[in-house]
C-alpha cells in the first residue's frame, strides 16, 4: 500500500491537555518503521497547524467550545486528506482528539458514493450543541458528518452530509448520552455495544460488520478512538470508560478487517501521553495499525 500519514495535534475539541501530543507519541512508538517493515510505501506529511483558542466557553455559544479554531483546523485537514486520496494513496490520520474526524471524513467522503464508517469507540460522538452535556466538540464528529449540528462543522469541505446513517457501524460503545441513544434509534444506526460484543464475541461482530458494509458501500473509513479499548490496555486517553474492548479483541478486529480488504482510510485518535504509562497507549495504537495493515502472528 501507499500510505500517507497526517498528524493532527488537536486538543481544542475537549478540555484535558496533552492529547495534542498524540501524533508525536505515535511516531515515537515507531509507526513509520512498523508499517515500512510490512513493505508499505510510507509518506509522513507532518502535522496540520492548529490555531490557538481561548480555553473558555464562548458566551455567544456555550455549547460549542473553541468552535472557530476547531472548524479551521478541520478545513485544513479535509484539504490534506482530499489531496492524499486524489493521489491514489491511503490516508492514515493520527490524533489528536476525536473532533478531527469531521475533517478526515470531509476529505474522504467526496471520493465515494456510499462511504461506510466503522466507529470503534466507547462513545457514540453523536451529540449536537442541543444534546451535548459538555459543549466539547470531540463528542460531536459523527453527528456533524451526518449533517447534524452547527453549519461550521457540518459544512466542512463545502458539502453535507458526508455519510448516511445506514452506512455506519459503531463498535464498543458503553457510554452513550440520552440524545445519542435517541438518535441511534431514530436513524437506525447499526451498533454493537459492549453487551453485544460480550454476547456474540468479536469474531461474530466483525463478520456481521464486514458483511453489512460490503453490500452497501464502495469504501470504508475506520475511526478508532483508543478509549474504545479498556483503560487497562489504553490508559492514556482523555475519557476512559472501564469495561472496554480488550487488546486481543481489538487485534482480532483489525486482522479481520485486513483480511476483508475493505478499509480505504483510517484514523487513530485520543492518544494522550500526559495521561499515559510509558507511552503504552501509543504503542498499542501502533500495534493495532500493524494488524490493520497486514501484520500476522505467524
Amino acid at each position: 500500500m501507499n500510505i500517507s500519514i497526517i498528524g493532527v495535534p488537536m486538543d481544542l475539541g475537549q478540555t484535558r491537555r496533552g492529547v495534542d501530543m498524540g501524533p508525536s507519541a505515535i511516531r515515537y512508538a515507531g509507526v513509520v518503521e512498523r508499517l515500512e517493515s510490512l513493505n508499505h510505501d510510507i509518506e509522513d506529511l507532518g502535522d496540520i497547524q492548529i490555531g490557538r483558542a481561548e480555553r473558555v466557553q464562548d458566551v455567544t455559544n456555550p455549547k460549542l467550545r473553541n468552535l472557530k479554531a476547531v472548524a479551521e483546523a478541520n478545513e485544513k485537514l479535509a484539504s490534506a486528506v482530499d489531496e492524499v486520496v486524489t493521489r491514489g494513496r491511503f490516508p492514515l490520520v493520527l490524533g489528536g482528539d476525536h473532533s478531527i474526524a469531521i475533517g478526515t471524513l470531509a476529505g474522504v467522503a467526496k471520493h465515494y458514493k456510499n462511504l461506510g464508517v466503522i466507529w470503534y469507540d466507547a462513545h457514540g460522538d453523536l451529540n449536537t450543541e442541543e444534546t451535548s452535556p459538555s459543549g466539547n466538540i470531540h463528542g460531536m464528529p459523527l453527528a456533524a458528518s451526518l449533517g447534524l449540528g452547527h453549519p461550521a462543522l457540518t459544512m466542512i469541505g463545502g458539502y453535507s452530509p458526508k455519510v448516511k446513517p445506514e452506512n455506519i457501524v459503531i463498535i464498543g460503545a458503553r457510554a452513550l448520552d440520552e440524545g445519542e441513544k435517541q438518535l441511534i434509534k431514530e436513524k437506525g444506526i447499526k451498533i454493537y455495544t459492549m453487551h453485544e460484543v460480550d454476547r456474540l464475541g468479536m469474531t461474530k461482530v466483525m463478520e456481521e460488520t464486514i458483511a453489512y458494509l460490503k453490500e452497501r458501500t464502495d469504501g470504508v473509513h475506520l475511526s478508532l478512538d483508543l478509549d474504545g479499548l479498556d483503560p487497562h490496555d489504553a490508559p492514556g486517553v482523555g475519557t476512559p470508560v472501564i469495561g472496554g474492548l480488550t487488546y486481543r479483541e481489538s487485534h482480532l478486529a483489525m486482522e479481520m478487517l485486513a483480511e476483508a480488504q475493505i478499509i480505504t482510510s483510517a484514523e487513530f485518535v485520543e492518544v494522550n501521553p500526559i495521561l499515559d504509562e510509558r507511552n503504552k497507549t501509543a504503542a498499542t495504537a501502533v500495534a493495532l495499525m500493524g494488524s490493520l495493515f497486514g501484520e500476522k502472528l505467524v
